[in-house]
């Protein structure tokens, strides 16, 4: 069983790029796997490894300036969910492309897991998952708008194509775990936008901590590892992942005609050109083989997912 840690904290980090080293000889050292994202505007991830490493990195990032109040979600998971242990410095630790864009600043209104549910039921509240398309069409909460983005980057143009349908309303959003949300409630309240509202700890810590029979979420969360996805009580989903384009598909689709191991699947069949399909069978081919020889080859790594918790 190990222990995967979700974590973000936002913080002037003036000398991120002296602590890249440091952090990945203790995760090397204690047996822990994942990618963690430093910036100057912080530190984002998710990786696991035994409980006994997890708290130990858990006590290292706390002693770092400015992360004294550091919070993280752990959960579990029966398989390794990363293969390698990645830590990369980054513009941002999660991707928005606005400048202007500050949540040390001003964010949100957070809501806590068990006050949700009243929230968004509210006549005069508009409901907005900030996720990608992807991770939306495996779950998302009841009554929820889907802005249909690719990238979290493109919120911002979708918000400001659509701002007028959400005039005298107050907003709520929410995400995976939190952290895109500081900085879209952040944005919007830059945008005018009054009353602003966010899940707090994001779907992880609702699908932990309200019951299931009290639930407004519908469906399974998409999660940035091996388990790919996750239900009520944190429990691992159905899920599994398309090699060729990393979207989740369930084990009947693995059935389909359209799917081909590492090829193609239902969703990106018709998105790929004959070429494309040659090359993964070659890089499929090459995974057996180093797989032959006890090997793993650089590709054969399914939880390398950005951390965008």
């Amino acid at each position: 069983m190990y222990t995967v840690c979700a974590l973000y904290h936002f913080t002037r980090f003036t000398d991120h790029a002296a602590q890249r080293g440091p952090l990945l000889d203790l995760c090397r050292r204690e047996q822990i796997t994942g990618t963690l994202l430093l910036a100057a505007e912080g530190l984002n991830g998710t990786v696991a490894g035994p409980k006994s490493g997890i708290e130990a990195l858990l006590s290292h990032i706390k002693t770092l300036p400015g992360f004294a109040d550091l919070e993280w979600k752990l959960s579990t998971a029966t398989e390794r969910p990363f293969a390698r242990m990645k830590v990369r410095l980054k513009k941002e630790i999660v991707t928005m492309g606005q400048p202007d864009v500050d949540p040390l600043a001003k964010v949100g209104h957070y809501v806590e897991p068990e006050d949700w549910n009243a929230l968004i039921r509210s006549p005069d509240v508009a409901l907005i998952d900030t996720r990608n398309d992807y991770e939306v069409a495996i779950g998302t909460f009841e009554g929820a708008i889907d802005p249909q983005t690719e990238t979290f980057r493109d919120f911002p143009a979708w918000w400001e194509a659509n701002k007028d349908r959400f005039h005298n309303k107050r907003v709520a959003m929410f995400c995976t775990g939190g952290i895109r949300c500081e900085k879209s409630t952040n944005y919007l309240l830059s945008q005018g936008v009054e009353e602003v509202y966010h899940l707090k700890g994001g779907i992880l810590k609702y699908l932990e901590e309200v019951p299931q029979e009290d639930s407004a979420w519908q469906g399974e969360c998409f999660v940035f590892d091996g388990r790919v996805s996750v239900g009520h009580g944190l429990a691992e989903g159905p899920h599994r992942l398309c090699h060729a384009c990393r979207r989740p598909i369930l084990p009947q689709d693995m059935q389909r005609p359209e799917y081909e191991h590492g090829v193609s699947c239902h969703l990106c069949r018709d998105e790929t050109s004959d070429e494309d399909k040659a090359r993964f069978r070659e890089r499929q081919k090459q995974i057996a083989l180093a797989k032959a020889r006890g090997e793993r080859h650089l590709h054969a790594d399914v939880g390398d997912y950005p951390a965008e918790l």
